[in-house]
């Protein structure tokens, strides 16, 4: 895609049309609502990965370096290929994009060329000679029609407002491509979640399976009672169903993160061994920052802030329709009525049609316009503190995941090593005599009931580290840089993510 840098401002002005400019804004201003302060100066949960207050920080890196996991980059490169949902954001920036340049283009006069040939009968009442005359008359100019005169900003507002609109698209793709990289994310890991827990699930219900088989013959040879042999199967049967319900969960997850790559993927991932969850390293970790720094990052702010800009661009071109419009009809060329002396000497012609239109009654279409214009600048000011309420929101509860689900997974491995020796001490005193098959029972259930929950809480700690990781604006490739052309406009080619 190649691009070329839109301006992120109208063209200046004279001094009647800036002082016109800061008269509107003014009165904008004076009836604009204050935003309520929205911003803490502290997050509610301190950063797990750092005790001192809370300090600015650069953005996190791009996905590229911050997820460091092979198999989850190149899932990551092909859903930035291929899923849809990103390629019909792309396709409503372009839209945004053609539409600011349409209305760029009502800036500037339309100039043209053209050529006319009359011919016409004139009665002899409307001429000196009292005679009909019939004649022909070739006329080629150059000139422009009805060009408005911007006096009041109400072109340039609207364009500002395109602009301003054409923005919003962009940063709303990006929100579109962060929100899909953390849906792959977590897609990925509740799909490693779900193969792990069946792993360790098969491996129980094969060891239960061999118990079974060993029980069968003991209760036929008479070593032990239908009631043990009883137990035993009950063990194997939980185990049975367990496994078909994550061979369920499982190909569930498959298909939903094929459908978010946008295409069939190869799973299990051939680059390399996985690791498993409890000791697998997604991402280094993140360090929260200032709040304020969310304003900048994230691009849904960003997307409503410039949505804020609109709806108060159009309030402007809505106030300016109230002043008269000036506009210029002009053309310049040559006449006559023969063609082989058109463009001698005293054959130019030229017209020059000023025309000057002041409202005086139009129903009410105008007020109804602007107060339209001021109601969807109210809905831009609401979604505005929507955003920003809902990121700070996103960042606190991603802290506050990541600090529990710390202690918790710290306790669950603590608990899974218990329950291992639990389970040991139990099938020994079985085989001792010194208790009944019960108590190994409960401790085989147990057991696997801790390695399914330690798995489980494992990922949902992976998943809080990729929730913060998008709740802070993802990396380096979203951040809103000012000193960036805002959006580009494509030559040739497709749109790329």
């Amino acid at each position: 895609m190649l691009f070329r840098p839109l301006p992120r401002r109208p063209a200046r002005r004279g001094p009647l049309h800036r002082s016109c400019t800061w008269a509107v804004w003014l009165a904008l201003a004076g009836c604009a609502p204050p935003l309520p302060t929205l911003a803490p100066s502290a997050w509610p949960v301190p950063d797990t990965y750092a005790d001192a207050p809370a300090q600015a920080s650069a953005p996190a890196p791009d996905w590229h370096a911050h997820f460091t996991d092979p198999a989850l980059r190149g899932l990551l490169e092909q859903a930035l290929e291929h899923n849809r949902d990103l390629r019909a954001a792309m396709l409503r920036v372009e839209e945004a994009r053609l539409a600011y340049g349409l209305q760029r283009g009502e800036r500037l006069p339309t100039v043209a060329a053209n050529l006319a040939a009359t011919r016409a009968a004139v009665p002899g009442v409307l001429n000196a000679t009292g005679r009909r005359v019939v004649g022909t008359l070739f006329q080629p100019g150059l000139g422009f029609a009805h060009w408005e005169i911007d006096f009041w900003g109400r072109i340039g507002s609207l364009s500002e407002a395109a602009l301003q609109t054409t923005l919003a698209s962009e940063a709303a793709q990006r929100a579109v491509r962060l929100g899909l990289i953390t849906q792959v994310a977590h897609s990925y890991l509740l799909l490693r979640e779900a193969d792990e827990r069946l792993a360790l699930a098969q491996a129980s219900l094969d060891s239960r399976a061999e118990s079974l088989r060993i029980f069968r013959r003991r209760t036929a040879l008479g070593a032990t009672s239908r009631l043990e042999l009883t137990q035993v199967e009950l063990l194997w049967q939980q185990a049975s169903s367990l496994v078909a319900q994550l061979q369920q969960v499982r190909a569930t997850q498959q298909q939903a993160l094929a459908v978010l790559v946008g295409a069939p993927i190869d799973w299990p991932p051939r680059q390399a061994p996985q690791q498993p969850l409890d000791s697998l390293v997604l991402a280094p970790p993140l360090a929260a920052g200032l709040p304020s720094e969310l304003l900048v990052r994230r691009p849904d702010i960003v997307a409503a802030e410039h949505g804020l800009q609109a709806a108060q661009a159009q309030i402007a071109a809505a106030r300016a329709a109230f002043f008269p419009r000036i506009a210029l009809t002009a053309s310049a060329g040559a006449a006559s009525t023969a063609l082989d002396n058109l463009f001698q000497a005293g054959n130019q012609a030229w017209s020059f049609a000023p025309t000057l239109s002041l409202p005086l009654w139009d129903g009410g279409q105008r007020q109804a316009g602007l107060d339209l214009a001021v109601v969807r600048r109210e809905q831009a000011v609401v979604r505005y503190e929507q955003s920003i309420q809902a990121a700070f929101r996103d960042v606190s509860d991603a802290l506050s995941a990541q600090r529990w689900l710390d202690e918790q997974v710290r306790h669950l491995r603590a608990t899974l090593a218990l329950q291992n020796e639990r389970a040991r001490l139990a099938r020994l005193r079985y085989e001792h005599g010194a208790t009944r098959y019960l108590e190994v029972l409960d401790a085989e259930r147990d057991r696997l009931s801790a390695e399914q929950q330690l798995v489980q809480t494992r990922r949902a700690q992976l998943s809080a580290q990729v929730a913060l990781y998008a709740a802070l604006g993802g990396g380096a490739d979203n951040a809103q840089d000012p000193a960036r052309p805002a959006l580009a406009e494509p030559s040739t080619g497709n749109p790329t993510p």
